[in-house]
């Protein structure tokens, strides 16, 4: 897998990471949500930035692997903690850059279950765990299960020779709950800690 996504040293000189994605969200009554724009910033190894707008769902978080803090809708700005620092470090765990090396990592268990699946867990909390599906031919990542929730990863492009999934399909239950595009991906913008970890003035996400 590694090779096939442009080889191991190559995804571990990558110093920092950016995203942005477009997405169209359904409901578990399969009512169209609406719109969600993200813009996901890393530096490795833990320091992640999220700005997110949607109908329902629009926040900033501040995450440096321990601690952080996030802006609610209504502006207010809160610490990390029970479940919203969960959601960071499940967040982070999952993180693709992060996943793609886990064998270098000593927080993830990386097993092989079946033929051409991977699972990986996290030592540190037994519920992040996930399973990774490849291509038999390309042995590119082709599925992710996480729960009950499937990611479908297809139409992958090299940015500066690593190969990334442009248009990701989220499948729960059955029914398809998000499709994502992804407009944007910059690798090594020289990305500094203290831009991830500045509140905006306004507590409005950064897009």
């Amino acid at each position: 897998m590694q090779t096939a996504i442009g080889g191991s040293e190559r995804i571990a000189a990558i110093h920092d990471y950016e995203e942005s994605v477009q997405a169209q969200t359904w409901n578990n009554e399969g009512k169209l949500n609406g719109e969600v724009l993200k813009r996901t910033r890393w530096i490795t190894p833990n320091y992640l930035r999220l700005d997110q707008v949607g109908p329902d769902d629009t926040y900033v978080l501040y995450f440096d692997g321990k601690s952080g803090w996030e802006i609610l809708p209504d502006k207010s700005v809160l610490p990390l903690v029970g479940g919203e620092l969960k959601f960071a470090q499940k967040y982070l765990f999952g993180l693709r850059l992060k996943l793609w090396l886990a064998d270098r990592d000593s927080r993830y268990l990386v097993e092989s279950l079946a033929k051409n699946v991977i699972r990986i867990s996290d030592k540190n909390d037994e519920t992040n765990k996930l399973d990774i599906t490849l291509d038999p031919v390309s042995s590119l990542p082709v599925k992710q299960m996480d729960g009950s929730t499937e990611t479908r990863l297809e139409q992958w492009s090299a940015v500066q020779g690593v190969q990334f999934p442009h248009l990701l399909s989220m499948i729960k239950d059955g029914a398809t709950v998000a499709v994502i595009h992804v407009n944007k991906i910059e690798l090594d913008r020289d990305l500094k800690v203290d831009e991830l970890g500045k509140k905006p003035q306004d507590l409005k996400p950064v897009m």
